[in-house]
């Protein structure tokens, strides 16, 4: 229980602590300086989430890092078990990414911040129009050379198994024309959720090899981009530690 208090206290701290140099990047982005800013915030949150991983006392394996290419633009899509997903991939990824959030977040003091500064996108899930618009914001970053990542799950597997794959989930990588980067979490549930504290366990994340989405037809890429990108997925968890 202790070790729970002290990582909240650590996340609490970082949050708050972190956001001076969140509103400089902002403020520095507006005069050209966004892309140099991105990847130092970044690399400062990077740290971060490692200390906090460290802190928990999880044991990480890594595999693939070698499939996430340096450059250009890139859709990460992964299974989804856990709140400890996006910290893991915080912390390993090796690239700046953003993701889109329910715009419910918007309304949380600091974390609207956060998930900004790291080129998150909100999305009215209820507005057809405006859920276009957010999608349209994603495919241009990724064009742009950025990078995106996407739950296609639709939620929280909390330690079901791989869920079923939305393919409308998809139409952020199938519409951008992305390389595609699958991304095997396991043991993510065992984190903290299971039983709502901080437990030392082991961790496994796979990057899998790249898909290049140019290579499927357009007509069916967000389809055979599900089937094949779960079953990717599926593989790599059967060797995982957890789900």
């Amino acid at each position: 229980m202790i070790k729970t208090v002290v990582c909240f206290a650590f996340v609490v701290l970082g949050v708050i602590g972190l956001v001076p140099f969140a509103l400089l990047a902002v403020l520095l982005g507006f005069v050209g300086l966004r892309r140099p800013m991105s990847v130092f915030i970044y690399r400062l949150v990077q740290g971060w989430a490692r200390g906090l991983i460290v802190l928990i006392g999880c044991k990480m394996t890594v595999v693939g890092r070698e499939n996430v290419p340096k450059s250009g633009g890139i859709c990460f899509v992964s299974n989804h078990a856990s709140i400890a997903d996006i910290l893991m991939l915080l912390g390993y990824a090796g690239r700046p990414f953003g993701f889109v959030a329910k715009k419910e977040l918007m309304a949380i003091p600091l974390l609207n911040v956060w998930i900004s500064v790291l080129g998150g996108l909100f999305i009215d899930r209820r507005n057809p129009r405006k859920a276009l618009k957010t999608i349209n914001a994603g495919v241009k970053r990724i064009k742009a050379g950025g990078g995106m990542i996407i739950f296609p799950e639709g939620s929280r597997s909390r330690g079901k198994g791989l869920l079923p794959f939305r393919p409308g989930s998809f139409k952020l990588a199938a519409q951008s024309g992305a390389v595609i980067v699958p991304v095997a979490l396991a043991g993510t549930y065992e984190v903290f959720e299971r039983n709502y504290r901080a437990n030392s366990c082991p961790v496994r994340i796979t990057f899998c090899d790249p898909i290049n989405v140019v290579d499927i037809p357009h007509e069916d890429r967000k389809m055979v981009l599900a089937d094949r990108v779960r079953d990717v997925i599926g593989k790599a968890l059967e060797g995982g530690a957890g789900s």
